[in-house]
């Protein structure tokens, strides 16, 4: 009697990154042998690794300002406290985000209020402007969560109808347009992402750019600036921080030269590693497709994403039918997290998960929706034969799941 074969095992880590470039290695060995790892010097202002990238990021934006920071968590609160809001101000902000978002809220001592998503994972218009309306929000915080781009036009039109500053949080669209345009252009102040799983990798690290000097002037004082703020180079003139400096304070939130130097290299790479993700999540989206109850979002012809990770949902399946599919994959190696699952579990989590706000919301659309979304990362090493062995393995266990035994 023949053995029965033995089912493929996928075996790349799905959450590996590229290497830092050789130069990165060697200007972070530079700054190690001298010690010059704080982003200030306090007896000579030298340009260092920090300085010169926010100069180089705020070009690569087209943006007057660009500041530093130690997380894109820690700048979208600096981000919401620059542009003004206080405590118990209302800020806007879609439910399917991660939670540094409604966290840099949290940290303003504001108020979030929760706006429903559509089945394509995107801020949901008409309960955006209800939401607005209701709550007499200023401040909406916007994020392009998973690369997923709301039509920007209209979302800049309502805000400008109504009076709402838009922040943008930019975690995952480092590199994506709308239109044409950058995403991190369309708001008053947007932040950027820098952490190990995002398009340039520091480990840890926020960048914020703004067009607006009093942004940019309290977001560097914010940042922990002391008197020091004048080796800025992407910085407003001297006369705005003396608006400023007296009565913002010092949360030291400042990126370190290390994350600088690791970072300056991978800038001049980003268009090729997007098109690199984007071919690779059209292959994978091509093969989901085909897989019984699975289904892809819709992207409109003016979102140039940047897609470094790959959503879907299932749909008619149960609870533990879904439970089922995520372990039977886990069992063969491919590592999916799915933002139904009751309990948060490492980096996922849904607003029934953030107790911590001050108002329990009740988003049937969006919990519709997250119930059955999964998400999987694309390492830039994924091969052809890699994205078909995962939708194999994909295939074969949905089949078990619904009954068929041939997997």
């Amino acid at each position: 009697m023949m053995n029965a074969p033995t089912p493929p095992i996928f075996t790349k880590d799905l959450s590996g990154t590229d290497p830092i470039p050789d130069e990165g290695i060697a200007r972070a060995l530079r700054l190690l042998q001298n010690g010059r790892l704080h982003r200030y010097g306090e007896a000579k202002g030298d340009e260092l690794e920090v300085v010169e990238l926010e100069r180089e990021y705020a070009a690569y934006m087209g943006m007057d300002y660009c500041v530093g920071l130690n997380s894109c968590g820690c700048a979208l609160f600096v981000a919401l406290k620059s542009a003004g809001v206080q405590p118990g101000d209302k800020v806007l902000v879609n439910a399917f985000t991660l939670a540094p978002v409604p966290g840099a809220i949290a940290h303003c001592n504001a108020d979030a209020v929760l706006v429903e998503i559509t089945n394509d994972y995107l801020v949901d218009l008409a309960d955006l402007r209800a939401k607005a309306e209701a709550s007499g929000a200023k401040y909406l915080l916007l994020s392009h969560m998973r690369g997923h781009i709301a039509d920007m036009d209209a979302v800049t039109d309502l805000c400008a109808e109504l009076g709402i500053t838009m922040v943008e949080d930019c975690a995952h669209t480092m590199g994506a347009r709308w239109d044409g345009r950058l995403l991190g252009t369309f708001g008053a102040v947007a932040c950027f992402s820098t952490q190990t799983f995002k398009h340039i990798n520091s480990g840890e690290g926020g960048l914020l750019v703004t067009n607006d000097e009093d942004i940019a002037a309290q977001a560097i004082l914010y940042s922990g600036s002391y008197m020091l703020y004048m080796q800025h180079g992407a910085r407003p003139d001297p006369e705005v921080f003396e608006r400023w400096k007296g009565t913002t304070p010092n949360f030291s939130m400042r990126m370190s030269n290390l994350a600088a130097a690791i970072l300056r290299p991978q800038l001049s790479l980003l268009a090729d590693r997007a098109a690199s993700w984007n071919e690779r999540y059209i292959q994978l989206a091509e093969r989901f497709a085909e897989i019984p109850h699975v289904v892809l979002p819709e992207r409109g012809p003016k979102e140039e994403y940047v897609a470094s990770s790959i959503q879907f949902n299932l749909v008619d399946l149960t609870p533990l039918q879904m439970d089922a599919f995520q372990s039977l994959c886990a069992d063969r190696g491919v590592f999916l997290k799915w933002f139904g699952c009751e309990e948060a579990v490492g980096f996922t989590s849904s607003h029934h998960n953030w107790a911590y706000m001050n108002e329990t919301a009740t988003l049937p659309q969006t919990d519709a929706v997250m119930a059955g979304l999964f998400d999987m990362r694309i390492p830039l090493s994924l091969t052809a034969d890699d994205v078909a062995l995962i939708a194999q393995i994909m295939r074969k266990s949905m089949m078990k799941v619904v009954g068929y035994d041939g997997a």
